[in-house]
């Protein structure tokens, strides 16, 4: 499903969106859905941080508090690199700042007089979807390092976990059927795809080959047996694949 986030601070602007979307979904009978929309921008990184999203994300630019709607797009790139974010504005003079905080955004909606913005957020959801299930069905995404002269290329799917190896600055990445050592940092690993997890601090994990989760030894079993850690703090994100 393609999950969709709403962050505008006007109220009246805010529900009309809302509806806008919520309303063209059901119309089209699309596989998508409102999760939250919202004027508090923290709302959305939270959910980020303790789900695997792909979205899209409508986002007022002069949002009133700290975070403005394009820091707010790069933080949510962190955490969802594949999303489709949408900026609604009424400066369109400052699009020129998501070049600077290098947000990859779909489309800027101006809030004017001349804009029709229910057919141009219509536009967005309809090439959102398209691309979504797109690379649902034909993505297939290959991890690629060096490693002496050899170039070893892995798919996403095999991989399990990376642990911070012994040796400065290298990173140990665990397949299903082999390991590689590579110089690598983990915060660089957690920007590469959503499925990736900071579970300890030497440790990033693979979500989708997660078996199973022990809270009270903070254990992570992966598919093949293999044993990574987590510690306490990172274990609430891990609720959603926890076996009880």
């Amino acid at each position: 499903m393609l999950e969709v986030f709403i962050c505008e601070d006007n109220v009246e602007q805010r529900k009309r969106l809302t509806s806008y979307i919520t309303n063209y979904i059901m119309m089209e009978n699309l596989d998508m859905k409102v999760v939250i929309s919202t004027a508090n921008s923290s709302e959305i990184i939270d959910y980020l941080k303790a789900n695997r999203v792909t979205g899209l994300y409508f986002l007022d630019v002069d949002l009133q508090e700290e975070r403005s709607g394009i820091a707010l797009g790069a933080e949510i790139r962190q955490y969802d690199n594949q999303g489709a974010i949408v900026f609604v504005t009424t400066h369109s003079e400052l699009t020129y700042l998501t070049f600077t905080y290098k947000v990859e955004a779909m489309d800027y909606i101006t809030k004017d007089q001349f804009t029709d913005i229910q057919k141009r957020v219509i536009e967005c959801i309809d090439t959102a979807n398209k691309r979504y299930l797109q690379n649902k069905h034909s993505n297939r995404k290959v991890f690629q390092t060096k490693t002496g002269d050899k170039v070893i290329s892995i798919d996403y799917t095999d991989i399990l976990f990376f642990e911070t190896s012994p040796q400065l600055h290298k990173i140990f990445l665990h397949a299903t059927n082999r390991q590689v050592e590579f110089y690598g940092k983990l915060k660089d690993i957690l920007e590469l795809d959503s499925r990736f997890y900071r579970c300890h601090h030497s440790y990033v994990v693979n979500k989708d080959n997660i078996a199973e989760v022990d809270i009270k030894k903070r254990e992570i079993r992966m598919i093949n047996g293999e044993i990574c850690y987590a510690s306490s703090r990172y274990l609430k994100g891990l609720k959603d694949v926890v076996n009880h």
